[in-house]
Formats: structure tokens, sequence, C-alpha cells
């Protein structure tokens, strides 16, 4: 099905099923522990060994020796697997470093070997057997220190610059100014299931069962680094313990354990040590940003500016603080910049809302010091300077020439916004939230010792389409069953999904069956970068189109006037049980819906308001969170009870980057020190108040058949600058160096 004009009425639009707060389908094997996870899937193969990761214990060099003969000789080892036995190894498509390191050193705990041993506790000893002998070369580890030889850098086709009018001169003649840099710091994903795979061979045939985000990005990139048919490799996810982007893609644990269990020739089990994934696996990298606003002194933008340096890498991509800045705020002289820089820590790549989580971090305490030089409410400066047009558009005009298919559609440089309620987020938000009762002046507000701060912040994210296909199945019993490779990590996709067809096909939720994350099923959009609700839906959708036209056929009714409700097919005086269309042999459909180029004709985004109050111990420092609220404006929310847990995770994540997440690196040896959860600190229950979440009414045609937009990323997109804004509120303390620990509050916080 292709989706290229907006959507008009459809069976969605009786949100009978559809829009509902339905609890999660998955729900009961969740809480009662029988949903299996990679690490628990005991089940699939017998007699599996378990395998160990051995990490580089250098972060740039190579290996001159490596002795694994007592390795092997330890009690229980079937196999003891390095880059000099494991055979020719490509490397895949999504993979910046080689999952198997040796004899070359990319990063510090690149996986150099896996040991196979009868239980994991005799892998793990043997592995303490290996002796490593390095030649460390020197690398880059500081980000600070290479300013200087960053370049420009494209993320995901955005161009790495932007420049409208002349930002210098009307920056220069600006009445009001505001030029401040800001940093944020390295992250790590931090969810609660490791990365744990159990693979299998079966001859030539390759099945691999994992926690991974995206299934055909996965069975591709093993099949590319193994050296294999793709048809060869079958992934299966069912169930994965959160992702937040690291697990978009192959990582070592799935690698090893097929690496493993062809060299044992049993099945092989292998989860990554926590203290291991930091460094082996994925990031999200530090940033430092400078932003410069010139304003009026009646509070209008002449000119913005957004430069912002990350550092991964040699093939690493950056992260894009810069880019929400195109289009957040109006202002007719613009410029953007995206620098990487390269370095020789560990790969850095997406996490939650990559790009916006750390440029808005560092945008919105920007829009309120502007606000603050001026004299201006900040939520009325955010309003003062909104646009439904995209003032900043970096793309490349199409060509002009008749012969180019470029040429066919003239290129418009600011496209308008295809829904926009940013506005009407921040009016709603200050009301709910009391935020009349807020004092203009910082450090006024005191309970005791405490002081008591609120803050503001804006919240945008793209909402991105990717195609996405299901099969659909309807059969005697009147049972429906759906089959994608779509992924649920955490997010609801089981029941969305489910609420889909049920709404399609007039069947109760009850009688629809969904099956996911699995290779042998229709590709889907998979999960990442909040398009996978949004998109995943629209392919069932696509597919339940074509079912319910076999339904209407088969039982000789015209399609056009077929009516799905209560199990039933009916036109005019006309009804039929669905299973009785079906009958003995069912009915299957199957599409993909493929979008169009509608999100180039009109921007689509998600826009959000956040609201936060704080307390400061004027003492100590010590900063706790009251009250958060999140506004949002997210297309029509399929459900709202997984879409407000989708953003109060995000909130969370915001308050984690605002107030303690933190990789700390080591600049002499090249490495994050505190890479576990005793060292790395994340938000726990008590450092998290009640959350409120307001989701405005809104549909979006051009967005897809649901008109949904995406809704799992927005909620992390401003958080933190909320957090700090409330703050220097409390505090009349500025800090713009992430995480705003108490150290950084102490010298400026006022007598007790």
């Amino acid at each position: 099905m292709k989706f290229d004009t907006p959507a008009t009425s459809n069976p969605i639009d009786q949100l009978k099923v559809v829009g509902k707060p339905v609890d999660r389908v998955d729900g009961p094997l969740k809480v009662t522990g029988t949903a299996s996870y990679a690490n628990d899937r005991h089940d699939v193969a017998a007699n599996q060994a378990h395998g160990y990761i051995v990490g580089s214990a250098i972060p740039k060099g190579r290996i001159v020796s490596m002795d694994v003969t007592a390795a092997r000789a330890a009690p229980g080892v079937l196999a003891v697997v390095t880059a000099d036995n494991a055979g020719s190894l490509g490397k895949g498509t999504f993979n910046t470093a080689r999952l198997l390191g040796g004899p070359a050193i990319e990063h510090y705990h690149q996986a150099i070997a896996v040991i196979v041993a009868e239980t994991f506790e005799q892998a793990r000893a043997a592995a303490h057997l290996l002796k490593v002998q390095y030649e460390r070369a020197p690398g880059e580890y500081d980000l600070e220190a290479r300013k200087e030889g960053a370049k420009l850098a494209e993320s995901n086709g955005a161009a790495g610059e932007s420049a409208v009018g002349d930002f210098a001169g009307n920056f220069a003649s600006a009445p009001v100014q505001v030029d401040a840099t800001y940093t944020t710091a390295h992250e790590s994903h931090s969810m609660i299931e490791p990365f744990a795979s159990v693979a299998a061979w079966n001859g030539d045939q390759l099945t691999v069962w994992t926690s991974n985000q995206m299934i055909a990005w996965t069975a591709g990139d093993i099949a590319t680094t193994l050296g294999i048919p793709k048809e060869k490799v079958r992934v299966s996810s069912p169930f994965i313990g959160g992702g937040f982007g690291a697990k978009l893609w192959l990582r070592a644990d799935a690698l090893l354990a097929a690496l493993g269990a062809r060299a044992a020739r049993r099945p092989v089990r292998v989860a990554m040590p926590r203290a291991l994934i930091p460094n082996n696996t994925v990031h999200r990298s530090a940033t430092l940003q400078r932003i410069r606003i010139g304003a009026t002194r009646d509070g209008k933008i002449t000119a913005i500016g957004h430069e912002s340096l990350s550092g991964n890498l040699p093939e690493g991509g950056p992260e894009a603080a810069a880019i929400q800045t195109r289009s957040l705020y109006a202002g007719p002289h613009r410029m953007t910049a995206n620098r990487n820089a390269v370095l020789d820590l560990p790969e850095a790549n997406a996490m939650r809302a990559p790009n916006e989580a750390p440029g808005l971090a560092a945008l919105e305490i920007a829009i309120d010091e502007m606000a603050e030089k001026l004299g201006m409410d900040p939520v009325a400066f955010r309003i003062a300077n909104d646009t439904q047009f995209v003032p900043d558009n970096p793309a490349k005009p199409a060509s002009n020439d008749p012969q180019s298919k470029a040429g066919e559609e003239k290129h418009n440089p600011n496209p308008p916004f295809s829904q926009r309620q940013l506005v009407e987020c921040l009016r709603l938000g200050a009301r709910r939230f009391g935020w009349d009762k807020r004092s203009a002046q910082p450090g006024r507000v005191r309970e005791g010792r405490w002081l008591v701060g609120m803050g503001v912040a804006a919240a945008i994210r793209d909402n991105l389409v990717m195609n996405s296909g299901a099969r659909v199945r309807l059969d005697q019993r009147g049972t429906v069953t759906v089959e994608t490779d779509m992924t649920d990590i955490g997010t609801g996709s089981y029941t969305v999904i489910a609420q889909t067809a049920a709404e399609m096909m007039g069947v109760r939720l009850e009688r629809v069956v969904v099956r996911l994350g699995d290779s042998t099923y229709p590709v889907s959009c998979g999960s990442g970068g909040q398009w996978g609700g949004n998109s995943a839906t629209a392919g069932v959708y696509a597919a339940c189109l074509k079912l319910r036209e076999a339904v209407a056929r088969k039982a000789g009714l015209n399609a056009a006037d077929a009516v799905f409700a209560n199990g039933h097919v009916r036109a005019g005086s006309r009804s039929v049980p669905l299973g009785e269309v079906a009958g003995p042999e069912g009915l299957v459909a199957e599409d993909t819906i493929e979008f169009g180029d509608l999100n180039k004709k009109m921007q689509q985004a998600t826009f959000g308001a956040h609201f936060v109050e704080v307390a400061v111990d004027a003492a100590t420092g010590e900063t706790r969170v009251r009250r958060m609220l999140a506004v949002c404006a997210a297309g029509r929310i399929l459900n709202p009870k997984t879409a407000r847990s989708q953003v109060i995770g995000g909130m969370t994540m915001g308050v984690g980057a605002a107030l303690m997440e933190e990789l700390a690196v080591d600049t002499r040896l090249g490495l994050f020190v505190n890479h576990d959860l005793a060292g790395y600190e994340v938000p726990v229950h008590a450092d998290i108040p009640h959350q409120d979440v307001i989701f405005l009414d809104e549909t979006d045609p051009t967005s897809s058949p649901m008109k949904a937009k995406g809704v799992g990323e927005l909620g992390i997109c401003g958080t933190a600058a909320a957090v700090a804004n409330a703050v220097y509120n409390a505090t009349g303390v500025r800090v713009r160096d992430y995480p705003i620990t108490l150290d950084k509050l102490l010298k400026g916080l006022p007598a007790v």
C-alpha cells in the first residue's frame, strides 16, 4: 500500500478499540515471569553451552600475542574463539568497529575472545587464564582537546551545517544577546536487560535468539559478517527488556554466540556482563555546544546560532545537537553546525532522542537566559517566537533542469508544519502547573532549608516513518493473527498492533493474536526513532485492508460497502460470521505500507512542553524533583496508557541526564571508568515524583493512515533543560555543564 496522499475517513476513525487505554496484552506474561527474554531461552535448543566474552584491556593498539593454552585446558571448556581461528569475518553495515577485535584494537573492551564451556562459571574462570600481550598505540580521548580538528558531519541525511540570512552581522548588532557554551556528558543506555543471545546451527542454518530492536537489520548484518546467505539466518526477539537505541544493531553477544556455537558444535548462550556493556557496546556522545541568540528589546529573535561538537570512532557519526534549532523557533538570520571529532573511545550511537535530547538540553537553557535578559516570562518568550513554517531548511534545492527527475517538483525551502500545537502545549501546561505562582526572581522561594523553583522547556522531535509490513490470518474460529518482525522493547507494540487489527476487522481484542520479533515474518519498521508504533500499525492497517477485501469477496459482498463489526461482516441486510467466511482453510493477507513524500511537502514533528518543580537544599546542594508535567501534541494517541508510560519513561531519563548520568572518561587510559550500575547513577523510584502527562487532541492525516505520530522519545526532549531551569530559579546558580551535581551548586548557594 502506497501512502502518498493524506488519510481520509477510514475504519480506524471508529475508535472502538484504538485510542482506548487498554492494558498491555503481554502484561500477564511479564508480571508472571513467563515472557521469554533472550537469556531465558532454555527451551529453544537442547544441550546449551555457555560463552563468556573477553574484552580488550587497552583502548587502541594491537595484540602482540595471545596464549590460550591454559584456557583451553581448563575444566569444562569446549572452545576458545579468537580472531585467529574465527575464520574470515566481514563487518556489518551498521557496525562502526569490528565486533571481534584482533590483532588491531579499536577501543577499550572490544571483544577479543569468547570462551565456551559447560557452565557459565567455568567459562568465566577460563577467561581469566588467557595471557594477552598488547602493544598500546596513542589515542584521543578528550573531546575538549579535539575541538580544532573536528569536521562538519552529516546526520541521517541532514546537512552538517545550515545558514539563512546574515547571522554574524545581525547577531553582532542585536540589542540583546546571549552567547554561552553548554556541555552534556557521555551517557549509557543502562536498560534492564543486558545484551544476551542464544545461537544454534542446524547444518548451515543459523538461528539466533537475541535481544534486538531491528530484526531485518540484524539478520542482514549477521549474514554479512559471517559471509553466509541472509536466508540462512533466522533472528528471534519476541521480548526485549529495553534498548533505548543500543540494540538497534548486531552486537558482540549475538555474533560471538554464533561463532562459539559453530566452534563447539553445540548451541551457545552468551550474556554480556554488565561491566562490559558501556565500553563494549554503544553510548551517547558528550557534546560541547555554543549557542548565540540575538533579540530585539520587545522579545523577537532576530539571530540564532547553534554549534555542536561531539566525538566518535573514525567511521562513526555525530550527535547532531543543533538539528532542532533549525525548526523550533522563528528568526530571520540563522546558523547551525554539527561537527564531529575523531575519538578512540567506544562507539557513540543512537540513544533515546539522539540529537534532540542533548540539543534541547542546551538550547532551552539559552532560551531561558534570553528571556531573563529581556525581563520576559520564559513561557511568553517562547510563544512570541513560535512559527508555523520551518524557518531554516538546509536541504539542497531540487534541480531546475527539466530533464532531471528532481526538477519535476519545485523545492520548498520553508515548508509548513503539518500540525504544530507548541503554543497550546505551553499555555495549557502553564495553567495546569500553576506557573503564575513562579517567582520571576531566582532564589526567593524557601521552605525551611529548601530552595524551591520552577522551570519550563519546549520539546520537539521529528515524526519519522518507515516502511513496514505485516501478515494477517483469519481462521474458522474468527481469530485474527498478526505476524510481523516488529519488536516490543517495552513500548506496547503487542497492544497497539492488537488494537489496530481488532478495529480493522471488527473483532474483540481477545480474538487477536500478535506474533512479533521473528525474521520469518514480514519485514517491519522495527523499534527506534519513535517511528515504531505509528509505522508498524500502519503496516498492519494495510494488511488488514487486504484481508477485508478477501473476506468480502469470499462472502460475496461488495468490499466498499462491507462493515466489519462484532465478529461479523455485513452489507445491507446480510451478515456473516468471520469464522464462517474463513472456513477450515482460513484466509491470509499480507502487505507493506510504503510512505511517499508527504513528509517532504509538510514538516511532520511532535511537540511538547515540560514543567518541573525542584527543591534544592541550601546547605548541601542536594536537588529533589518535586513535580513534573508534560503536555504533548503527537497526533492520534493509539493507547493513552502505553503512551503515557513512554512519556514518563522519557521524563525519567531526562532527570537522569540533568542531575546524575555521566560516563566518566579516563583520558589517560581511554575508557569509561564507571562502567557498571554501581558507578553509573540512574534515577530510581526515590528520585522521581508523580508525573503528569496530558495529550492534546490531535490527528495528523499526513503522517499515516493511523493519523498518529511517534511519542516514545518526545518525553525526554527538553526535560533536562526544564530541570536545569528550575534549579536556577530555585537557587540563582546557572549551571551549563550537565549533570548538575551538587559540587557545581555549592559555591553559589545563598547563605542558609
